[in-house]
């Protein structure tokens, strides 16, 4: 396709006013696609050409049609679109019948679902005369069929694909992509070979599996048992089997050099699995188990959150919070996100069989999750934060399929890179449009100088893709900015890497994955502010629970401090000293917090949180715990909107940087809602006093979405709080605790 032509695929042009459309073959596309049009009045005139004659008059009768014609030429004379809806085969006779005709400007388009074969035929009956012909597909269906079936519906919410050729000129391309946005449909424009190819995979494959299934199942002596004692999934696969056999006939001729590559992959696919059942391998039939039953979900995930970014405005998901409230109970929040990420990424790695208790089920760390599953590595889960992992060694990843989606988990392309920068193959890592705007150059910067070869999009934004095969050198690497994800990243590729990788942070960072690598038995040596591994040894499967995540405490910590005659405990939470930040700044500020039953589990320690209400005051946030407290900023910045006083952060331009602009999105929101907040270039300045009501967005940042639900205590009055879909990612059950402890927000809409 022509760069022009791509162009296109963004333009939606408003709905044109044509004089003529002919719908040549009125089953059920054509003549839904007929009747919508019409109802529409985007139409001066609808024609319908059938050969059958009953057809022909249930099309006037329905309103599908303003008249039928008989005769081709008559019904094309000085059409100015017309829809080929005919069955796959006949296309090629019905193309070169139009050839015949003086078609001046008019534009043909078809409804086919194999597109080689009709651009193939419109070239060949076309030879040598100028057509203006745009392929496409409605991949829309109904139980029914017949023009008696005719639904101006049809197409609403349903895709319909337009595969360009060099006939298609912009103009002509333009006008077929409007009508069928018209009829409501969502237009995407593909390559013919591409169309092909995704089709037989997606369509042509399933249907040749279900008619062979029930067609052997149905030549069997025993057929009348197996068809008695059938349960739904067998009922719900073969359902398609009961298509058109005409059709379906015609499809696979049609399209059958790209049905015959999917089928042999396939083949190829279905003789391992009889190996792998033949030979009693029951880790080969797990690791094809336990991805397939995620593949669904894990795509679908990549392709809502496209949907949701691209129209951010018609899927925005907004909460409402309402005032007041007081905090009482116990609660534990989900797994630290952080530890649940190199549980993944070690227990792949290590020699035998990791099981992981706590895990956080939140779509970041299920990205890091379905990226080794991607590299081959089994992995059972999760089922209510447990997962078990059946490590590969440091030298077993294979190379995955495609890119490695990171959805929106700055985390997970970070560490990913340091171990991806050693494998023997090649790899990119992709992510959501969000995750696509952050930095990576302080990743691939110092990678690129131990050795690694890594391109990125400008600017050292993602997609990240890395070539395999190349030998990295261990380094002493001074960071210029502290950050546990460079310093992980780094420690993660010395791993790999000849010699000693040693890292130097400029303050203190989390420390969970040198805490995480000795307890996979990988030496670590911590001198002061530098810590340092060497290549040569091996990571040993081990017991991990994870603990609480502290940053997702941190919003109930500033709530109960916050909120009036509040005490609230917080159950099992991780206190890693360089992850308490958050506790040491309340305190600061006057709150009243407490750690209750310290105790060590698997190398990390933990403790129950009591908060209670507290009179807060402003401060000058020493600039030594920014980073033990980086990502809970956000709601630090609600505590001090009610303290009394000025409260002061300077030494956080990282926070510039992360799922959105915390610091900008953040004084917007609080402005917005009468706190007088200034932005620094490296902080914020905040007046303490009262906050009022109103409108604010989180602009898809699950920490600040969450921020504002907090505020909602102190509020004057309700805050709608906009694009919040991705709490999901750190806090999937957010909104039933907070219900549970107190907190009055919820989804708009709902109770």
């Amino acid at each position: 396709m022509s760069e022009a032509k791509s162009a296109v695929t963004q333009v939606q042009p408003a709905a044109p006013k044509l004089g003529r459309l002919v719908v040549i073959g009125l089953g059920l596309i054509g003549g839904s696609f007929a009747k919508g049009l019409r109802e529409r009045g985007l139409c001066r005139e609808v024609i319908g050409v059938d050969l059958d004659p009953e057809s022909r008059r249930l099309a006037v009768e329905l309103g599908v049609v303003d008249r039928c014609e008989v005769d081709l030429a008559a019904a094309c004379q000085g059409a100015d679109i017309i829809q080929l809806a005919v069955p796959i085969l006949a296309m090629e006779k019905l193309l070169t019948e139009l050839a015949k005709l003086d078609l001046g400007t008019t534009v043909l388009t078809d409804v086919g679902s194999a597109k080689g074969n009709v651009v193939r035929a419109a070239r060949l009956a076309f030879t040598g005369k100028s057509v203006r012909f745009v392929p496409g597909h409605p991949i829309a269906g109904s139980e029914q069929s017949g023009v008696e079936a005719s639904n101006a519906q049809l197409f609403r919410r349903h895709k319909v694909i337009l595969t360009p050729c060099e006939q298609s000129d912009d103009a002509a391309l333009a006008l077929v992509d409007a009508l069928w946005r018209e009829l409501g449909a969502d237009v995407e424009h593909m390559e013919v070979e591409h169309h092909d190819q995704v089709l037989a995979a997606t369509s042509h494959l399933p249907h040749l599996l279900a008619f062979t299934l029930v067609d052997s199942l149905a030549k069997r002596s025993e057929n009348l048992e197996i068809f008695r004692y059938a349960a739904g999934g067998f009922r719900d696969f073969t359902r398609i089997a009961g298509s058109d056999p005409v059709m379906w006939h015609d499809i696979f001729l049609a399209n059958r050099e790209a049905v015959l590559r999917t089928l042999d992959v396939f083949r190829d696919d279905l003789d391992a699995l009889r190996d792998a059942v033949d030979a009693g391998d029951g880790h080969q039939l797990l690791g094809v188990f336990t991805r397939a039953r995620v593949a669904r979900e894990h795509f679908g995930k990549i392709l809502a959150r496209r949907a949701y970014v691209d129209a951010m405005h018609s899927n925005d998901l907004v909460f409402l919070a309402n005032p007041g409230g007081k905090l009482s109970g116990r609660i534990r929040v989900p797994g630290d996100k952080s530890i649940s990420h190199r549980s993944i990424m070690l227990g792949s790695l290590a020699e035998g069989t990791t099981h992981v208790e706590g895990f956080l089920e939140g779509e970041d760390a299920l990205a890091t999750l379905q990226a080794f599953r991607d590299m081959g590595v089994v992995i059972e889960g999760p089922h209510h934060g447990r997962v078990t992992i059946h490590g590969v060694g440091l030298n077993g990843l294979k190379a995955p399929a495609g890119p490695l989606y990171m959805g929106n988990s700055g985390t997970s392309m970070r560490l990913l890179s340091g171990l991806l920068a050693a494998q023997p193959f090649d790899t990119t890592l992709t992510g959501d449009a969000s995750l696509s705007k952050r930095p990576m150059n302080r990743v691939a910067k110092p990678l690129r100088e131990m050795g690694a070869v890594i391109e990125t999009a400008p600017e050292g934004r993602p997609p990240l893709m890395i070539k395999g095969g190349q030998r990295l050198t261990g380094m002493d690497y001074e960071m210029p900015m502290a950050s546990a994800q460079v310093k992980s990243c780094l420690l993660l590729a010395g791993l790999y890497a000849a010699g000693r990788t040693s890292v130097t942070e400029p303050a203190p960072t989390r420390d969970h994955t040198e805490r995480m690598l000795r307890g996979f038995g990988y030496p670590v040596t911590v001198d002061g502010s530098t810590a340092s591994v060497e290549s040569g040894h091996k990571l040993t499967a081990t017991h991990i629970e994870v603990p609480a995540d502290i940053s997702s405490a941190a919003f109930f910590l500033v709530a109960g401090s916050i909120a009036e005659d509040s005490e609230l405990v917080l159950e099992h939470v991780g206190i890693n000293p360089t992850r308490t930040g958050v506790i040491d700044i309340l305190k600061l500020m006057g709150g009243d917090i407490t750690l209750e039953n310290q105790r060590e589990v698997g190398g990390e320690t933990v403790a129950d949180i009591r908060v209670r209400s507290a009179k807060l005051k402003g401060i000058d946030i020493p600039e030594d715990l920014v980073p033990l407290a980086i990502d809970e900023f956000p709601v630090l910045f609600v505590a001090a909107s009610v303290a009394e006083g000025r409260t002061v952060l300077r030494g956080a331009e990282e926070l510039r940087v992360k799922e959105s602009d915390r610091i900008q999105v953040m004084a917007d929101g609080l402005i917005a809602l009468g706190v007088k907040a200034e932005p620094t270039p490296d902080g914020i300045i905040i007046e303490g006093g009262s906050i009022g009501g109103g409108e604010v967005w989180a602009h898809g940042d699950h920490r600040i979405a969450m921020s504002f639900s907090v505020a909602s205590l102190r509020a004057t009055a309700p805050i709608r709080i906009h694009d919040c879909a991705n709490v999901a990612t750190s806090f999937p059950n957010f909104l039933a605790l907070s219900a549970q402890v107190g907190i009055r927000v919820a989804e708009e809409g709902k109770a």
